[in-house]
């Protein structure tokens, strides 16, 4: 479709100044927060905005914390499609804002994300359209696949040896695992990158999991990085099978230190991302010194950070005012800032 924005083609970072700091000398951003509404979902929406068009069908349905929806509402505009989006009344608010200015039909639901997910495959089963959930639709899948297909070509036809992925219901990482998986099929790549995954101590389900060998589901979840909070992940099976397969891993990192970690990506490497974007990196500061220095690690950045300003406001506040002559700018800067003029 030529009116729609093309999604993926997005840019893989060498952050020097990162590099430096935790001796990581191949380490590479993946920076998934540059695609057309501001999300690596954006890569499974288009797709499956296609899938309806060959279809027939003139809606997409689906269930979303905010930004599966977003991203769909901005297919669905380009492509003409209706979008019936059901999300968790708390979900950010500028998604949900995002999502309407696009023209989706959002639903806000008194429940979680569980709650919505079913509803959306309720309401697609009585009322017909397209459904686009993630661990639902296998087209979401392939389109997020292709994040390890660029990472792979802008590496030079290479692999990189660990990838770090922000993990939720799994399906993302899945969509990493299935781009890797079909290189090594086709002979691209020898050997499959180690795959991490990376959960929030407060929505940890998968991680349990991994650690207990039995599957757990949580009653609640209580992080700030809203995009991986979920209760009951629905391609939990298939992302620890890929986690086995890859020889790969699942780590916890707490709501602090995916904070610093959003807070660093913003101040040393110019990437402000949202709090879910953040964990992929906090775990592999986490895992830094474990990490052998010439490995080629890459992390993957899921989601922009305008997309929850509300989540970013906890890292900072805005300056006081300051009257408007050099005198008061400087004595500012100097109390404020520990700025003094040049003698």
């Amino acid at each position: 479709n030529s009116q729609a924005s093309p999604a993926g083609n997005t840019p893989l970072l060498a952050p020097q100044r990162l590099r430096n700091k935790h001796g990581l000398p191949n380490l590479f951003l993946k920076n998934d927060s540059l695609n057309p509404s501001g999300s690596l979902k954006d890569r499974a929406s288009m797709l499956v905005a296609e899938q309806a068009k060959l279809a027939g069908a003139g809606s997409v349905v689906l269930a979303s914390t905010g930004n599966a929806g977003s991203a769909m509402a901005c297919a669905g505009a380009a492509y003409g499609l209706d979008v019936i989006l059901f999300v968790p009344a708390a979900a950010p608010k500028a998604k949900l804002i995002q999502s309407i200015l696009y023209g989706a039909k959002v639903v806000p639901i008194q429940g979680s994300y569980d709650r919505a997910f079913t509803l959306s495959i309720e309401y697609t089963e009585a009322f017909g359209g397209v459904n686009r959930n993630t661990a639902y639709n296998p087209f979401t899948v392939e389109g997020k696949k292709t994040a390890a297909i660029e990472i792979y070509n802008q590496l030079g036809g290479a692999a990189p040896d660990i990838v770090y992925v922000p993990t939720g219901d799994g399906a993302i990482y899945s969509g990493v695992w299935k781009g890797f998986a079909d290189l090594l099929m086709a002979g691209a790549i020898e050997i499959m990158p180690k795959l991490v995954m990376v959960q929030a101590k407060g929505s940890n389900a998968l991680f349990r999991s991994f650690r207990d060998g039995v599957e757990t589901l949580l009653t609640d979840t209580n992080t700030y990085a809203d995009s991986i909070a979920v209760k009951s992940p629905a391609a939990g099976e298939l992302a620890l099978r890929a986690v086995k397969e890859t020889g790969g891993t699942v780590i916890e990192v707490s709501d602090q230190e995916i904070q610093t970690a959003q807070r660093e990506l913003c101040s040393e490497a110019g990437v402000f991302v949202e709090p879910s974007s953040a964990a992929g990196w906090a775990g592999c500061v986490k895992n830094a010194k474990s990490v052998e220095a010439s490995l080629k690690i890459t992390v993957l950045l899921t989601g922009s950070g305008f997309k929850d300003i509300e989540a970013a406001e906890r890292l900072t506040s805005l300056p006081e005012s300051c009257p408007p002559d050099l005198d008061s700018a400087s004595s500012y800067l100097e109390r404020m800032y520990r700025v003094s003029p040049p003698a």
